[in-house]
């Protein structure tokens, strides 16, 4: 059986039922949960039935560390899991309010050449329930001033981890997190990004919520790609902007592409005039990111002012691009690197005892 936390509000009506409840004790099982409370803490059940939940398996997680950053106050969390694993999570303030980054694997398995979160593999899916712990344990965290508001307006699923690679727990965590029983977090406030699983993504766009996409592109073509995503030699980058293009008409929700520039990879003038002409035609737009170090990767960033002006040659060429706001630079803000040093450093302290 999956955790409760991974439960909605029929699968608990059906425990309800197994455990001789009445049905209605599943929606307020559900509101307890959304709010991160344990079975004790549910303080509207009969104490026979917490007592009966507090035997199973709850499927939560709760927080190992964290780290606050001066610059800008970003929150990043290492998450500890009831199996013992840790995984990442970034609470970022913006204008329009409080973007929460979760991963969706512990580790990952897709072998990106810039990114942290790779480096250790891929240990295993994450369940719904445990993504949904994540946002409700920022929210104790970092509580709202008015009580009637959640500290969590929006939610990227951009941590550790490919989410098109665990699509049945990504979809559930989906439905589970807009329940207007729940959190209610409109999918419209949630977004989703993946480094190109097409099969997957086709499916996505059927089955899913209509949560904005991003799409991990990172390079105008094949040649560029295979070098630094392992997952181009599987779907080619055609594929992937057809897949992109079908989901922007589909859903009428504009595309996002992430596009992290590498120093004498992919940040030209000549990449810029090519990556615009590969993605007209779609309603799109793209988030230019200086890479940041990770210290096992022989990769180096352009400078700001080099993404500004890759910014401003793919605007004259007609495509829409920002380069996005750095967050947590001080903190190990990027994805994969809090928990690599974390994990480096308890397996150093555990040979030296």
């Amino acid at each position: 059986m999956c955790g409760l936390t991974s439960m909605s509000i029929p699968e608990l009506a059906g425990l309800m039922e197994e455990l001789g409840q009445p049905k209605f004790r599943a929606r307020q099982v559900f509101e307890w949960i959304s709010r991160g409370k344990r079975p004790q803490e549910m303080t509207n059940l009969p104490k026979e039935l917490r007592d009966k939940l507090d035997t199973l398996h709850y499927g939560g997680a709760s927080i190992y560390d964290k780290r606050v950053s001066a610059k800008d106050g970003t929150v990043k969390y290492l998450f500890q899991l009831e199996d013992g694993n840790i995984v990442e999570g970034v609470l970022m303030s913006y204008h329009y309010g409080n973007t929460m980054c979760i991963s969706t694997q512990v580790g990952c398995r897709m072998g990106c050449a810039f990114c942290a979160s790779t480096l250790e593999g891929c240990i295993r899916n994450l369940e719904a329930g445990e993504m949904l712990s994540f946002i409700a344990c920022a929210e104790k965290d970092v509580p709202h001033g008015d009580d009637k508001k959640r500290t969590v307006t929006n939610i990227v699923l951009m941590g550790s981890g490919e989410p098109l690679d665990n699509y049945d727990e990504v979809v559930k965590f989906l439905r589970l997190v807009s329940a207007p029983e729940g959190m209610n977090i409109s999918p419209r406030n949630i977004s989703i990004s993946t480094c190109g699983l097409v099969p997957q993504l086709m499916r996505f766009t059927k089955e899913a919520p209509h949560v904005t996409l991003s799409v991990s592109l990172h390079a105008p073509n094949d040649e560029t790609r295979d070098k630094i995503m392992p997952i181009n030699r599987k779907y080619r980058t055609a594929e992937l902007l057809n897949a992109a293009k079908y989901y922007a008409e589909e859903t009428g929700r504009r595309v996002i592409f992430e596009y992290a520039l590498i120093k004498d990879v992919n940040s030209s003038e000549r990449d810029a005039k090519e990556l615009a002409s590969r993605l007209k035609g779609i309603n799109c737009h793209v988030n230019l990111i200086p890479l940041n170090h990770v210290e096992e990767r022989h990769l180096t960033g352009v400078t700001r002012r080099d993404a500004e002006q890759f910014a401003s040659w793919l605007q004259g060429y007609g495509t829409s691009a920002t380069v996005r706001r750095e967050m947590g630079s001080d903190i190990d803000g990027a994805c994969g690197q809090l928990r690599r040093k974390t994990l480096q450093r308890e397996r150093k302290a555990a040979k030296e005892r």
